[in-house]
């Protein structure tokens, strides 16, 4: 550390470096620190001038880091990012209450988070959930996070990262529905999708026990509705067992047929590389899995017919 305060000319002027740089705009920096553009410029000429290097180079009314400014962004954002979990891992220590910010899907959290939440609270009594959400498909940094929930195949799994399940898809409708449009195909069956989707997962299946010259449809751009109009007998849809199993298990939702397909993808808890899970995090995400583990074996003696379990072992996952 004496070395390091004789390496830059103030604290301050990392502070305005890294806020220079993640904004990429000194006007941006300077507006968010409450100070003004020649304060930043000022600072950050004062920095360059220290290091005899290039931090920025100034285009277009942007400023972009240089090969030299990279290398001190890295090690800039690695050390606030670990101040700032330290700094709250004290603030947790002198209130009692812990905060775990989680990055997944409105569905998740809607159709599989809540309706157990009073579990997660009753276990974990000491611990605050915030959310980051999103309403279609899950993907993006999760380093504004303590962690997220993603699906990765190859190069993906070199991050931080715990297998929760593998990508496991089958359709779901109410007992309703499946009474009065698969059991005799009474009536023409709804199919209900996401919109603005480049797969058609729908795709995927061999068994749809109805034609698609049968096919009504219902498109919504969030999942977390198409699940709610399945659950309101308004159609079939297609379930991602990671969101659906909680209504499968207490038969709200009932697949329509035997089939389950995997897709080769798998569905992790991902979490930053170089910043370590809390505590509580870690219990968290713990719970999450054992949850979902739970779901998948009480499923399995439900809808033998679906294979989960082999499905799972096929890529390695272990329920133990």
């Amino acid at each position: 550390m004496p070395s390091l305060r004789r390496q830059i000319p103030s604290a301050n002027a990392l502070f305005v470096f890294e806020s220079a740089a993640r904004c990429g705009s000194f006007t941006k920096a300077a507006a968010e620190m409450g100070v003004t553009q020649p304060a930043v410029s000022r600072m950050l000429s004062l920095l360059e001038e220290y290091l005899e290097v290039r931090l920025f180079e100034r285009k277009s009314g942007r400023s972009l880091l240089t090969e030299d400014g990279e290398i001190l962004y890295r090690g800039v954002k690695d050390g606030f990012q670990r101040i700032d979990a330290s700094l709250q891992e004290i603030a947790a220590r002198r209130s009692g209450m812990e905060t775990v910010t989680l990055s997944v899907s409105t569905a998740f959290t809607t159709h599989w988070l809540m309706p157990r939440m009073h579990r997660l609270q009753t276990q974990l009594p000491n611990v605050d959930i915030r959310f980051q959400l999103m309403s279609g498909a899950i993907s993006g940094s999760v380093e504004d996070v303590d962690f997220g929930m993603r699906f990765m195949s190859g190069e993906d799994l070199a991050q931080g990262a715990d297998l929760l399940v593998p990508e496991l898809l089958v359709l779901v409708c109410s007992p309703e529905y499946k009474a009065t449009h698969f059991a005799g195909q009474e009536e023409p069956a709804t199919y209900i999708g996401l919109t603005d989707n480049r797969t058609n997962w729908l795709d995927y299946f061999t068994s749809v026990d109805c034609p698609a010259s049968a096919l009504h449809s219902l498109e919504f751009t969030d999942y977390a509705v198409v699940l709610q109009a399945a659950l309101l007998g308004q159609g079939f849809a297609v379930g991602w067992m990671n969101v659906v199993s909680n209504w499968l298990c207490n038969g709200a939702l009932v697949p329509v047929s035997s089939e389950l397909v995997t897709t080769g993808r798998l569905c992790h808890i991902t979490f930053p590389r170089n910043k370590p899970l809390s505590p509580a995090a870690r219990k968290v995400k713990d719970w999450i899995i054992a949850e979902t583990h739970a779901d998948i074996a009480l499923l399995n003696e439900r809808f033998p017919e679906l294979d989960i379990i082999d499905a799972c072992r096929r890529h390695n996952l272990d329920l133990s």
